[in-house]
């Protein structure tokens, strides 16, 4: 079961859910919401369940948008002060490395601190937003070509965030990333009936994959 936590920062506060399993190992992992979610989103809950079953603590937070009940995101930069600290919470409460991972919009967050230089063993990007819907000419990408620890990006065939001619232009061959496709996975990674893959096929699949990812990183792991 998760303990609720207080995140806080200068001028700031939230709160977080931390997952540490009696037998942690490995990496950890800061795992943040997608713009129209919050930490206590179902696809968010199953993330944090199952990669902490694997064994590796993890935490979720909300932005200080979500934490006031508010449905339109704060700006960037309040949004990444607010990841920065709840980066800095979980160094602080757990000796071993950390691996940043979000959902869309979080994902886009982790991904600019990784391209700042903050410390972490990697970064997985769960429906990275390349471009805004409808928007192909406005890349979400210049920053990334700056981050050297290993990335994952899960993909959906069919995301509208992420047209897959320009995925595979931009993001697929940056030197450190890994890209597993979501086949026919729209933002949500759902997929069509006729797939004959169910919602919780999908979700087991990502956790297992992202599990197997984050192990690698640690050469104690395996």
């Amino acid at each position: 079961m998760s303990r609720t936590v207080r995140i806080r920062w200068h001028d700031g506060a939230v709160t977080g859910r931390w997952r540490r399993p009696r037998s942690a190992r490995g990496p950890a992992v800061l795992l943040a919401h997608g713009a129209g979610t919050d930490q206590d989103h179902a696809s968010i809950v199953a993330l944090r369940e199952g990669i902490a079953a694997a064994g590796h603590p993890v935490l979720t937070f909300n932005y200080p948008y979500t934490e006031a009940g508010r449905g339109r995101p704060d700006r960037q930069p309040l949004l990444l002060d607010c990841h920065r600290a709840a980066a800095r919470w979980l160094r602080s409460h757990y000796p071993g490395p950390v691996v940043l991972a979000g959902r869309s919009m979080g994902g886009r967050m982790a991904s600019y601190l990784a391209a700042e230089g903050a410390p972490m063993a990697g970064l997985v990007l769960y429906a990275y937003p390349l471009h805004p819907p409808g928007k192909p000419e406005r890349l979400r990408r210049d920053h990334l070509a700056a981050i050297r620890v290993p990335m994952l990006f899960f993909a959906g065939t069919r995301d509208a965030l992420s047209r897959g001619d320009l995925f595979d232009r931009w993001v697929r061959p940056l030197p450190t990333a890994t890209v597993i496709l979501i086949e026919e996975g729209d933002h949500s990674f759902r997929v069509p009936k006729r797939t004959g893959r169910t919602p919780q096929d999908v979700t087991d699949s990502i956790i297992s994959d992202t599990v197997a990812w984050i192990r690698q990183l640690d050469p104690d792991e395996g």
